[in-house]
């Protein structure tokens, strides 16, 4: 059985609300359909990737944990991302994304939504964080991104979520949201390592990242799979919660990710480097796709691989906002893909 995202958060929160060290078996029993949970499978994982990737020998070196402490000192006053809040989240205070000094998860399993190289046939072990910076007001993923549903969980629970998902042959490991909680992730993935964490590390983030903080993960992230929602700030500001600066803070950004990672690398199939640009088509091209191509031929260069992506509904405060109140039609995404390729884009997922 394969999920898509919505149904995979949906029954995931269930997971959240009750995945504590001692109930990672209700997990796997509700993400179980689709894995194999051979000792093949978890073996060819292990040959596939240990020599891939990069954050075991920065935790080796004691560097991981100087980046840690970096990221730690971004965080109160928070200047994790390019809001610059100046939150004190460290004594209790929420930040522009409503989080203070907790973090919460509101689901996590292999996820069978990503792309094919991502997923493969295990699944990508997704860990779905709560809350977000950007909130736009058409999120598919509201009630986790706006609301905040979740669980709060500790270092030591999110590192038993990695290595579950690695014991049970999921090809990688990834964040989904990651950017308002970057401090608590390393300190996580740290403990993980300790514990046998080998799998790559991947980055799904909405793009609205700080360049500080993006040169802070150089080596700790081997895939990255940023979105570049808006080629227009005024668009930006008008759809997120006032973000003015998405455009020039998300270009940065993917192109700071491409010098570390660079083109997505694949081997037998499945990915063990680099990125995947993602843009979600909007009614009326709101977003910019012609723009959006063109822009990731000229700095990133055409075999960048690109998710141009058809899937937009009005979900959320969508309805209020036309033309965000209506679905996507057939010929305009038709025309994105034309735009992609006139660009001379080749790589698509």
């Amino acid at each position: 059985m394969v999920l898509s995202r919505r149904e995979f958060i949906k029954k995931g929160v269930i997971v959240a609300g009750t995945a504590t060290l001692g109930g990672l078996g209700l997990a796997r029993e509700l993400f179980a359909e689709g894995v194999s949970d051979s000792n093949t499978a978890q073996n060819a994982v292990a040959v596939d990737t240990k020599r891939f990737t990069r954050y075991t020998d920065l935790e080796r070196s004691g560097e991981l944990a100087r980046r840690e402490e970096a990221l730690w000192a971004l965080y109160s006053p928070c200047r994790l991302c390019p809001r610059l809040c100046g939150a004190n989240r460290a004594a209790g205070e929420a930040g522009a994304c409503s989080v203070a000094g907790y973090f919460r998860v509101a689901s996590f399993g292999p996820d069978f939504g990503n792309e094919q190289p991502i997923r493969g046939t295990r699944g990508s072990g997704s860990v779905f964080l709560s809350n977000c910076n950007l909130l736009c007001i058409f999120c598919q993923n509201w009630q986790t991104n706006h609301r905040g549903d979740g669980r709060e969980t500790t270092h030591e629970e999110l590192a038993n979520m990695l290595l579950d998902m690695q014991r049970r042959g999921c090809h990688n490991v990834s964040f989904i949201t990651p950017t308002h909680l970057v401090p608590h992730l390393i300190k996580g993935l740290r403990i993980a390592i300790a514990g046998g964490l080998h799998v790559p590390l991947c980055y799904n983030t909405g793009g609205y990242e700080s360049l500080e903080v993006m040169k802070l993960l150089d080596g700790v992230i081997d895939i990255y799979q940023p979105d570049f929602k808006f080629q227009d700030s005024n668009i930006a500001a008008r759809f997120t919660k006032g973000a003015p600066d998405y455009t020039l803070h998300a270009a940065a950004a993917i192109k700071e990710m491409h010098r570390q990672v660079g083109t997505l690398q694949i081997a037998d199939g499945l990915a063990y480097r680099g990125m995947v640009v993602r843009h979600l088509v909007l009614p009326e091209n709101l977003g910019g796709a012609d723009v959006f191509v063109r822009w990731v031929v000229d700095e990133l260069g055409p075999d960048t691989y690109v998710n141009i992506m058809g899937q937009y509904w009005p979900a959320f405060m969508a309805s209020e906002f036309p033309p965000l109140d209506r679905r996507l039609t057939q010929a305009e995404y038709a025309q994105a893909m034309l735009w992609a390729r006139e660009a001379g884009l080749r790589n698509f997922l």
